[in-house]
């Protein structure tokens, strides 16, 4: 069972969420906040990969021999191969 939990959200979010409601997409407010959490959620999962990624790319090092002449082709390919 969940907590019940008192917060002000203002008229904007009021209105929006008693639309939710009215339009048959969320059955009450409680739904519709979960749904909304949920989303937050899964944003700040996607950011957090998203700096470990950047953490990780910037202690990689340095790329040595790189063509971008030969890359490109090589990127060039594989779309090809998946069209």
């Amino acid at each position: 069972m969940g907590k019940n939990t008192s917060i002000s959200i203002g008229q904007h979010f009021d209105s929006f969420i008693q639309n939710q409601i009215d339009t048959g997409r969320y059955a009450s407010t409680s739904e519709v906040i979960r749904a909304g959490l949920r989303l937050l959620e899964e944003e700040e999962q996607r950011l957090r990969l998203l700096r470990q990624a950047l953490i990780d790319g910037e202690e990689s090092g340095w790329v040595e021999n790189f063509n971008p002449t030969d890359f490109k082709a090589k990127l060039i390919k594989i779309i090809e191969a998946n069209e």
